[in-house]
């Protein structure tokens, strides 16, 4: 039994083990065991809690034998990303700069996942305080996909996607500020959910202005859109220290997985009328929208207005994330430690976009923020009619791995800019917006496509509706098999 354990949808183990079908206990040793198989391969994780893990195993499991109630994810294993604090486990940010660091608190995803019985079984690896589209650093190394070990996962929730596909957790963290959700999803063949800023809270100190914008989030990557929902359920709600959370409703995610599309509206735009597209690419999107269509919702081929160029929407975006950096690098060096100083243990790409945006200035970000309202304001136009945008996740297959991986400056001869270009989820950063991506088939080399779906603002329940449609024509789980 424990040998097919990691191939249960979450939602099957919590039921499982509130039945008492499953021990948590065999649940996290099948997990630990398959870790201790399989993590070379990828190498998602760089920190594995066994002792921890098991210790809440039997915590839960006893609770479980008592009858008492654990909460609606009692004894299932969760994978976190190693930018996520952690109190007394290593948290390193991917950076050597904090290769010993050890967290003194939680962060409130954690927090809210151990309350409702989740057992964190380890950090998965990332780039380097999350600044590019790929997963790869100086302190353990690159992360692959595991439909092929020469290319990379994509970053930079790498190690989180990377985990999930390949078996090594149920479900998985994400952070995203530039596609860091949507681009490994897509990388590894597996569910990525990017909410609505402020619906899942976090924790920013010493400045909690500071990821105010682009619209950084916390999201779930899972094998199934049900458990996405499930976690979504589990980790969203005002908190008071975020001061954008949003505000509390009665508002339960899961039921929107069953909810028919007939009365959806689709625009599909799979380059944006922007991005170069590298083939097979539209094609394997060509046919997987065709699912939503099947399920009943209206698609419809239309391009947002945008007025700004590609290279004039991402240098706003990437103004925008250099002035984020230079605002984390300022909040760490009040704690006493100094990017600057420091600048020989962080990667020269790293380093480069700290002090690119310790150097900007007011001006140039009013200008990015002009160029950013546009971009809300053709988007919005779309929604005006219409209640998703469909388009692809990326340009191209996933990133060959390499020294220091980082996408490149162009695909198909034409410019899209490094790092995060070659990605069509950044955009999306710059509004508040919910989005996903959603396996949408293998190429003919087995390797993954993504389809991202952009909702109305505030409207996750739409976008994991479709993602749940789209799911039940063209199932992906057998995707899993080909590793």
């Amino acid at each position: 039994m424990s040998s097919q354990l990691h191939d249960l949808p979450a939602t099957d183990l919590a039921a499982g083990i509130a039945a008492g079908e499953y021990s948590p206990v065999t649940v996290v040793d099948a997990y630990l065991d398959r870790i201790g198989r399989r993590n070379d391969r990828t190498n998602a994780y760089v920190t594995v809690l066994e002792d921890r893990a098991r210790e809440q195993a039997e915590e839960i499991a006893n609770a479980v034998a008592d009858g008492d109630e654990r909460g609606p994810l009692a004894g299932v294993p969760v994978a976190i990303k190693d930018l996520a604090p952690m109190a007394g486990v290593r948290t390193t940010f991917g950076s050597e700069l904090f290769a010993d660091n050890i967290a003194e608190t939680d962060a409130i995803l954690v927090e809210r996942l151990e309350a409702a019985g989740a057992i964190p079984i380890g950090k998965t690896n990332a780039c380097e305080f999350g600044h590019k589209g790929t997963t790869d650093n100086a302190l353990f190394g690159p992360t692959s996909t595991p439909f092929d070990l020469d290319r990379n996962a994509g970053g930079s929730s790498g190690g989180s996607a990377a985990a999930v596909a390949d078996g090594l957790a149920p479900l998985a963290h994400g952070g995203d500020g530039g596609g860091s959700i949507r681009i490994p999803a897509a990388c590894c063949g597996v569910y990525g959910l990017n909410p609505s800023f402020g619906r899942i809270p976090q924790l920013a100190r010493p400045d909690a202005f500071n990821e105010h914008t682009p619209f950084v989030r916390r999201g779930p990557l899972t094998r199934t859109v049900k458990d996405a929902a499930l976690l979504l359920d589990v980790l969203s709600g005002a908190d008071p220290r975020d001061l954008f959370a949003l505000p509390d409703t009665d508002e339960n995610f899961l039921p929107a997985t069953d909810r028919p599309v007939d009365d959806v509206s689709v625009a599909y735009s799979p380059d944006l009328g922007l991005f170069p597209l590298a083939d097979p690419v539209q094609e394997i999107l060509d046919d997987a929208v065709g699912a939503l269509a099947v399920a009943g919702a209206d698609v419809t081929r239309v391009d947002p207005p945008f007025e700004h160029s590609l290279r004039e929407i991402f240098e706003a975006w990437k103004t925008t994330w250099r002035a984020i950096y230079a605002g984390l690098a300022e909040g760490f060096r009040v704690e006493g430690t100094d990017f600057v100083e420091n600048r020989d243990q962080l990667s020269p790409a790293f380093a480069d976009i700290v002090e690119e945006g310790l150097a900007l200035t007011v001006p140039e970000l009013k200008r990015a923020n002009r160029v950013r309202s546009s971009v809300a304001d053709a988007i919005q136009a779309v929604h005006d009619d219409y209640d998703l945008l469909v388009t692809s996740t990326l340009t191209r297959r996933p990133i060959e791995n390499d020294q220091e991986t980082i996408g490149p400056e162009t695909v198909e001869g034409k410019f899209v800019g490094s790092p995060i270009g070659w990605c069509l989820t950044y955009p999306f950063n710059l509004i508040p917006n919910p989005s996903a991506s959603v396996p949408a088939g293998l190429d003919d080399e087995g390797l993954p496509v993504g389809m991202q779906l952009v909702g109305r603002r505030f409207a996750d329940d739409t976008v994991l509706a479709a993602s749940a449609a789209i799911e039940r024509e063209r199932p992906w789980q057998g995707i899993y098999g080909k590793i």
